[in-house]
């Protein structure tokens, strides 16, 4: 991300947070009584948006499964893009609207979102000042939660009010990065060169895997930041060429040129394994960077299992989404789904319309029995779910390798 780039993100994030400052000084009483909405913001919009259209899927056969209701209340849910189409991806201005939009609706009680990692740090201040819930499918960058693994100031820059409104479901890249370091190694790999997207998410993991590199005997040649609106990276490839790696990594995601880079890897000659986290994992990866470009050379790491490695509630889930949108879900499909059961477990404990007591109520989430198995929230809101899974592209599809760290 260039200076310009940076400055915008800062004074946007500074916008939002005086924003999410008068949102919490607004009133949220009146509306109906009776009727709870949640809104879900992600890049509905762009490549990402075969995978979010997966999750707002499972997001509503959650709703469906449960009426509409939760407890005594009405429940309305309202599908917000963050992405735009000149961008292909979400921005800061659409996601710090969305947060001021939801923290200033007296009906809105849960965000579900957001799907990116840099989105989440625009909109959690809004929404902390707001004492509103917000629930991620799919955020995995360490620091929005968890002190000493992100940049300085995290995650107490989100909780202005030093309270905990936000969590997760997934688990996050402190477990991915180092993983898939470790199954690196397993693959015999001895040298490797590090990229990344210079954003939140990218960047961050792929830290993660180099640290972990140097601390099992990996030699790291090289760790570069590409700019992702970029056309092509021949002349990139050509350097990591000459260095000579057994595997390059990429932090990042399918948005921010995952594919291209794939395409430009093999197109340079280079003779090694390719290797990106979850970001990546979604058809439209496959589809940009063309199947027989990674076929058997390509190793993909995910917080959790694949679809069609999932047993008990998970295996029930897959197969009541192929039976009633006749393919199967992408990966964080079932998120969706599991974010939705959550929220409408704690709008019902609450048993009130009151954004402080629905936060409460599913802070104190405990043994939850989900899709995704039994799990519970801790103290800054991160699942007990740790499951991580190796993955590699194989005849144009995932093909689940190995649950990694086993």
């Amino acid at each position: 991300m260039n200076m310009r780039r940076l400055c915008t993100v800062a004074l946007l994030a500074s916008a939002a947070s005086l924003l999410g400052t008068l949102s919490g000084c607004t009133s949220v009483e009146g509306g109906s009584e009776t009727t709870i909405k949640i809104v879900s913001s992600m890049p509905r919009t762009g490549s990402a948006k075969e995978q979010t259209d997966t999750i707002v899927n499972g997001i509503t056969m959650a709703l469906d499964e449960a009426g509409w209701k939760a407890g005594q209340f009405k429940l309305e849910y309202l599908d917000w893009d963050d992405a735009s189409a000149a961008a292909g991806n979400w921005t800061a201005e659409a996601e710090a609207a969305n947060a001021d939009r939801a923290a200033k609706n007296p009906d809105v009680m849960v965000y579900i979102g957001t799907y990116n990692s840099g989105a989440a740090k625009i909109a959690m201040p809004v929404l902390n000042r707001a004492g509103l819930l917000m629930i991620s499918p799919a955020n995995t960058a360490p620091g929005l939660t968890k002190p000493g693994l992100g940049e300085p100031g995290e995650p107490g820059i989100y909780r202005p009010t030093g309270k905990v409104n936000y969590v997760r479901v997934v688990p996050t890249d402190d477990l991915q990065g180092p993983l898939g370091a470790d199954w690196a190694k397993e693959l015999g790999v001895r040298k490797v060169y590090v990229l990344d997207d210079n954003e939140v998410y990218g960047r961050g993991i792929a830290v993660l895997f180099k640290e972990r590199c140097q601390e099992i005997g990996i030699e790291v040649l090289g760790h570069d930041s590409i700019d992702a609106r970029a056309n092509e990276f021949k002349s990139l490839m050509a350097g990591i060429k000459a260095a000579g790696p057994d595997l390059v990594y990429f932090g990042g995601t399918t948005q921010t040129k995952g594919g291209q880079l794939a395409r430009d890897l093999v197109a340079s000659g280079l003779i090694c394994i390719f290797m990106v986290p979850d970001g990546c994992m979604e058809d439209a990866f496959i589809e940009a960077a063309g199947a027989d470009v990674l076929n058997d050379r390509c190793y993909v790491t995910f917080g959790g299992l694949p679809p069609e490695k999932l047993t008990g509630a998970g295996k029930d889930f897959v197969e009541k989404y192929q039976k009633r949108f006749g393919n199967m879900p992408e990966a964080y499909a079932i998120y969706g789904y599991e974010t939705t059961k959550v929220a409408i477990e704690a709008i019902a404990k609450a048993g009130k319309k009151d954004r402080a007591a629905i936060v409460d109520a599913c802070l104190a989430i405990r043994d939850f029995d989900g899709a995704l198995g039994r799990w519970s929230f801790d103290a800054d809101g991160d699942t007990s779910l740790t499951t991580m899974s190796g993955n590699i592209v194989r005849d144009g599809k995932f093909e689940f390798v190995k649950v990694l760290g086993k």
